[in-house]
């Protein structure tokens, strides 16, 4: 069950929370164990550490979409795919990965298998 934080968060992008139950369904499932974490700017998933995060488009680039959930997970390496908007190595060997998501296809095994890896190399530290 949405906690009231969460579903607060979302209030300025209420075409967004469908996405975010989306995802946030996905992964209780995957996780049932994980907990969230809601702030300012951000929700985040944890296990020990922080493994992925959801957020709204308040800060983009001007060929961004206007709209869009960004997914963001950190990895040993950085991922090479056009679905990577941004990836930047926060410390040696630590790669955040961004995802915009715009629609509920973009939820998929692609997105939902780096997140995975994220969950994983996040069990590991």
């Amino acid at each position: 069950m949405m906690s009231t934080d969460e579903l607060l968060f979302w209030d300025r992008w209420p075409r967004l929370l469908p996405l975010y139950e989306l995802l946030r369904e996905c992964l209780m499932s995957a996780y049932p164990e994980m907990k969230i974490k809601v702030s300012k700017s951000q929700i985040s998933f944890y296990n020990r550490h922080m493994f992925a995060m959801a957020s709204p488009p308040v800060r983009r680039r001007k060929e961004w979409p206007k709209e869009f959930m960004m997914v963001s997970f950190g990895l040993s390496y950085q991922v090479d795919s056009p679905r990577i908007a941004m990836s930047t190595e926060a410390y040696p060997n630590r790669w955040t990965h961004h995802v915009l998501v715009e629609g509920a296809e973009a939820i998929d095994g692609a997105l939902l298998g780096w997140i995975d890896e994220a969950y994983r190399f996040s069990e590991s530290k």
